[in-house]
């Protein structure tokens, strides 16, 4: 395990702040634009929506958060970007947007951008929202938990439905990219990668303390990605 925390820790060094393209376009040029297209709505990262809707309307005693912090007679967003870390297309997103404020950053953003993952997939996670008010329970969650608490509720899955469990959980830190849930690339008593062509889909599944249920679906079909399958 502490071989895995340091192969992860290296991997994610990078002091990185925190359509899709067009095709043949290096990654080098994408637009802002490009980059938040495909961090948030690409074959490899995607976005759900929670949606509170208590505080839209009062009723006697409906809201403890309501009395002592306000109404905001409106429903509340709570945006979490789930993206495949592991993927090339979504590294080199993230590369980019630190490029675009950076430039003197390119030899140490290549790097990040171009490395192969063969060992683990990993799922980055980011939340973002209108009130903080809504923002500070995820960020407490999130700052919180821990592998041991997350191994029994967080897998991945695959048409099939075959799993594969959390292996390591990292913490939100200071390289702007969210807390990293890291899976094993392979699947025990099987020959090959976990996910393949013809998989499917590759589903992430995660309960973050009692309140946050992160479920989503990437297409396997739509993550070919410079002539491989990237995930």
């Amino acid at each position: 395990m502490k071989k895995l925390m340091i192969a992860v820790l290296f991997v994610f060094a990078l002091p990185l702040i925190g359509g899709a393209q067009k095709k043949g376009k290096p990654w080098t040029e994408w637009s802002e634009q490009e980059v938040t297209k495909m961090l948030n709505d690409s074959a490899w990262g995607q976005t759900q929506t929670d949606t509170d809707t208590s505080e839209m309307f009062y009723s006697p005693g409906s809201s403890a958060s309501r009395n002592t912090q306000g109404a905001l007679n409106q429903a509340v967003q709570l945006n979490f970007r789930l993206r495949l870390l592991s993927a090339k297309p979504i590294r080199q997103a993230y590369a980019r947007r630190v490029l675009l404020k950076n430039p003197e950053m390119a030899a140490q953003l290549k790097a990040f951008a171009e490395q192969q993952s063969d060992k683990y997939i990993v799922v980055a996670v980011e939340y973002d929202g209108a009130d903080r008010r809504f923002t500070g329970p995820a960020f407490q969650a999130f700052g919180s938990t821990n592998t041991a608490a997350l191994k029994n509720a967080t897998y991945l899955e695959r048409k099939d439905g075959k799993r594969v469990f959390l292996e390591q959980y990292l913490a939100p830190g200071k390289d702007g990219m969210g807390a990293k849930f890291v899976f094993p690339r392979k699947l025990e008593g099987e020959d090959g990668p976990f996910i393949k062509e013809d998989s499917g889909y590759l589903r992430f599944y995660a309960e973050v303390g009692k309140d946050i249920k992160l479920n989503m679906r990437f297409k396997v079909q739509e993550m070919i990605y410079e002539g491989a399958l990237e995930y």
